[in-house]
């Protein structure tokens, strides 16, 4: 693995809310549950130490403290009552990297069908696509680092291809 990049598996409380993204309710209840409004279309929001990711039309991901994940989900729950929305905490059921370092972009070039040149992904971004052979979604939080979000039945496979991708003098330099 380069020098240069670093990769950690990270615990984090993850909850699938779907439902209505221009529901007023919906809005209300996210705010109150993670202090975000409801991030637009590839948007990530950040409030403390609380995220809100946009999946797809009518899908978030709100990341959470572990431990607070079954809390934010029976909240949302409570505040949706009536209205048609699932909220599953998926914390067990999801893995997250951060991949961090000079190169981190170029690491993800390797396997992603996304244009990750600077100016073109930049911080605060959300992609749902595919690294190497699996569904995951990335996002920048600054310029060199990542936060990767897959299946945790695939997170050796994820771990294995991204240290496979970082290998020492295997990156092509075309972003520096």
């Amino acid at each position: 693995m380069s020098d240069a990049i670093h990769i950690e598996l990270v615990a984090q409380g993850m909850v699938t809310l779907r439902g209505d993204l221009a529901s007023a309710s919906l809005a209300k209840a996210v705010k109150a549950a993670v202090g975000c409004t409801v991030p637009g279309q590839r948007q990530v929001l950040v409030a403390g130490e609380n995220v809100a990711l946009w999946m797809s039309p009518d899908e978030l991901l709100l990341l959470v403290r572990h431990d607070k994940a079954d809390d934010v989900v029976a909240h949302l729950g409570k505040s949706m009552a009536g209205e048609h929305h699932l909220a599953v905490n998926v914390s067990d059921a999801r893995a997250m990297f951060r991949l961090q370092g000079q190169g981190a972009r170029e690491v993800l070039a390797k396997g992603a069908p996304v244009d990750l040149a600077p100016g073109q992904f930049e911080p605060w971004v959300v992609r749902r696509t595919r690294i190497g052979l699996v569904a995951a979604a990335f996002w920048m939080t600054e310029a060199d680092t990542f936060e990767i979000v897959c299946f945790r039945s695939v997170a050796g496979y994820m771990e294995d291809w991204l240290h496979h991708a970082a290998r020492k003098d295997s990156l092509p330099g075309v972003f520096s």
